[in-house]
This record gives structure tokens, C-alpha cells and sequence, in this order.
């Protein structure tokens, strides 16, 4: 009986390490505190230039109200 268990056990083990390896995880991938900050900069970056062009953008068009 002991056998017949221990292999049981054996085979369900790989089963369900094999459906682990198959179901993709819902877990986020880690980004690390350079990357994060890094992310933000560049982030801030183009908020600034799409301030810098909508600000244009108006200028131009109360220009050509004129």
C-alpha cells in the first residue's frame, strides 16, 4: 500500500507542477525604485511638453482671432 501511495503522490506532484508552469500568472512584474523613478522623470517630461504645446497651440490661435 505504502507503494502504491508514494507513487501516487510522485505523479500528482508533477501533474500539478505541470499546470503551474501552464497557467500564466496574475501577479505584476516587479520594477525596481530606479526604474520607478526613471518612469516617473520621463512621465513628467512629457506632461511638460505637452503643457509647453497646448499653451503654443493657444497663443497661436488667439494670435490668428486677431
Amino acid at each position: 500500500m505504502n507503494r502504491k501511495k508514494k507513487i501516487n503522490e510522485t505523479l500528482k506532484k508533477r501533474m500539478k507542477k505541470a499546470n503551474a508552469k501552464l497557467n500564466k500568472s496574475t501577479k505584476p512584474r516587479y520594477i525596481s525604485k530606479a526604474e520607478r523613478a526613471k518612469l516617473d522623470e520621463e512621465a513628467a517630461q512629457v506632461t511638460e511638453t505637452a503643457d509647453v504645446t497646448s499653451d503654443t497651440t493657444i497663443d497661436n490661435n488667439i494670435e490668428s482671432a486677431i
